[in-house]
């Protein structure tokens, strides 16, 4: 059967390749699944710094044109304050590029696509005015609320400045969720939310997965004893909050009971707070790193203590994948929907979550059966494989719905 999408034109914030932080997983997968059913695909991203320009290169050499603008986040972060003047959000203008406009312009014009794929609400700008194709908008979860979150947590200026982005910026998902095709989330948790702020828009849940051919266990011969593990960009708030909180509220009391103990934090871009960890009490702090399946090995312990989170969270995912047994708080499992207690510990507060670190760590072989089951859960539920499968569902009910 001749897939039914032959010409896609794909945007995304960042170049979707290769697949080593939350939203490149996503993308990346996304569009390796509509190269492998035979897509000519148009991709329109932007690059950060060098590497994401090497990235880029490696997207031309299959796809039919890549248009990748480099962009200054701290600029941007100027530009995007353009918004104040607009009464727009301050994301779009972020995200806003004359080049790319152009490029998305031609597109639409020359060789219109069957399909417009974009991932996350900021890129719908680009193609608002093309209504005639198929446009779906990959939301994974509402930024709004992120900002909601850092607003609640904040001072009087964050108060200001992130309520007033979230306030802006749910209004701008709104028109985007209503004008186009169809809409997708990550999990049920996010429909949720979605439903109750956009209620006359149903979503599609198409969760990420995991390639779990690479995030396997080679075994426990490089494992350490006491060891924990956090993966994730480190220069993300989310994920900056839960390592900084985890390393002062809960990170003490387990050094102190087992003295050898150590705190692996992986992951590219550490800010200046995160480097300050590194080499004290037992904390290594990676920076990048090529590949994270050997640290993942040498830990007895994956924890994900995010207090500001929503959407599905890879690191916990991979972990689980790799075999490891994971302690995450409520926010960052609530998007892996109803996990059996036996396969994924849960704790929010600081003495819950050094009591379950410490209950696994003394008991080594329920630790180890914790991340078989685990491992399992993911294979059952969580292959990229059935996620195309939701995903070419989707995009067929959504032409349906139009023709």
């Amino acid at each position: 059967m001749t897939y039914p999408f032959r010409n896609v034109v794909f945007l995304s914030q960042r170049v979707p390749h290769p697949p080593d932080r939350g939203d490149r997983i996503s993308t990346s997968h996304l569009l390796r699944h509509f190269r492998e059913v035979g897509c000519r695909v148009r991709i329109g991203c932007f690059a950060e710094d060098d590497r994401d320009e090497r990235s880029a290169e490696e997207l031309r050499s299959f796809a039919a044109e890549v248009c990748c603008p480099r962009i200054d986040p701290g600029r941007r972060r100027i530009t995007s304050l353009r918004g104040l003047l607009t009464g727009e959000p301050l994301t779009l203008p972020y995200f806003r590029h004359r080049e790319l406009q152009r490029t998305v312009g031609r597109w639409m014009r020359e060789d219109p696509p069957d399909l417009v794929f974009l991932y996350s609400s900021s890129m719908g700008q680009y193609v608002e005015a093309y209504p005639t194709p198929l446009r779906v908008m990959h939301f994974a979860e509402l930024d709004s609320d992120k900002w909601a979150q850092y607003a609640a947590k904040s001072g009087p200026a964050g108060r200001f400045i992130y309520g007033r982005e979230a306030r802006k910026l749910l209004a701008y998902e709104q028109r985007i969720a209503r004008a186009f095709d169809a809409s997708l989330v990550v999990s049920d948790v996010e429909r949720g939310l979605f439903r109750k702020l956009i209620p006359d828009v149903d979503p599609v849940v198409i969760p990420n997965g995991v390639e779990v051919e690479h995030f396997t266990s080679a075994g426990d011969t490089r494992r350490e004893p006491h060891t924990v593990v956090f993966t994730g960009v480190m220069d993300y708030e989310p994920n900056v909050d839960g390592v900084l909180w985890f390393a002062e509220a809960c990170w003490p009391t387990l050094r102190a009971e087992f003295p050898g103990a150590r705190f692996l934090v992986v992951g590219n871009r550490p800010n200046a707070a995160i480097q300050a960890l590194d080499g004290r009490n037992g904390i290594t702090v990676t920076g990048f790193v090529e590949t994270t399946p050997p640290y993942f090995d040498r830990a007895t312990v994956a924890i994900a203590p995010l207090r500001l989170a929503r959407g599905l969270q890879n690191k916990v995912l991979e972990a689980m994948s790799m075999g490891l047994p994971v302690v995450a708080t409520q926010k960052a499992a609530q998007g892996l929907g109803s996990v059996p207690a036996d396969t994924l510990s849960v704790a929010d507060d600081p003495a819950t979550i050094t009591a379950e670190v410490r209950r696994l760590w003394h008991d080594a072989a329920e630790a180890r059966a914790t991340g078989q089951r685990a491992a399992a859960f993911v294979r059952e539920h969580f292959l990229w494989s059935h996620m195309f499968a939701r995903l070419d569902d989707a995009l067929d009910r959504a032409a349906a719905a139009r023709r």
